[in-house]
């Protein structure tokens, strides 16, 4: 299926690359994961309904629409981009208008990632690329710390990963790497086109 199509699906609008004007050295462009990425994920990678994904740098949704459509699961896009973020609530407007009744619930949070609140039941964090490695350290910390007030496994999903984000949680925490997932249409042009996934027991 295309990507306009997947979109049609879902009623949503996720396509294009989009630069910011005044970039800045610890945010980076949006760009959306490509359908087939997150197609080849889910086949190899397994979630319950129990689990609760949170999508830093979300910008317009794509990965929450995606699994809550596919998974039903719950979610929560956390986008620091003003534009972005009102994108997102137009898709959700749409996407709701025809998404069934779930129990799964999915949302957006205007706010800059290490401000989230991590919630007691998060437990699934997707990151492509959203900012630099200082960021991702503190969104980890986060992380961590909320797992020490309630203790639940915890995974990261890094997709395109950075040999930065990977070197820091090998090293520096006690994540894990339990699994890669390879996307077969890209991967031979590009062995960044996978994803790699940390897990805290």
């Amino acid at each position: 299926m295309k990507e306009q199509d997947h979109d049609r699906l879902l009623r949503i609008k996720t396509e294009g690359i989009r630069e910011w004007q005044h970039q800045s050295a610890h945010y980076n462009r949006y760009e959306a994961t490509p359908y087939m990425a997150l197609e080849a994920l889910f086949d190899e990678y397994v979630s319950t309904t129990y689990d609760k994904f949170v999508d830093f740098g979300c910008g317009k949704g794509r990965f929450p629409f995606y699994i809550h459509h596919h998974l039903h699961v719950s979610v929560t896009g956390v986008e620091m981009n003003g534009q972005l973020y009102q994108e997102a609530l137009e898709n959700l407007t749409k996407y709701m208008e025809r998404s069934k009744a779930s129990r799964a619930s999915i949302r957006f949070e205007h706010i800059f990632a290490e401000g989230y609140d991590i919630e007691p039941d998060d437990n699934r964090f997707y990151f492509f690329n959203p900012f630099s490695i200082q960021i991702f350290q503190k969104v980890v910390s986060n992380i961590l710390l909320s797992v020490e007030h309630h203790p639940r496994s915890i995974d990261i999903i890094l997709y395109y990963p950075t040999s930065e984000y990977i070197q820091f949680l090998e090293d520096h925490t006690a994540f894990v790497l339990v699994k890669e997932v390879r996307v077969p249409e890209l991967y031979d042009q590009n062995n960044n086109e996978r994803f790699v996934i940390f897990r805290y027991e």
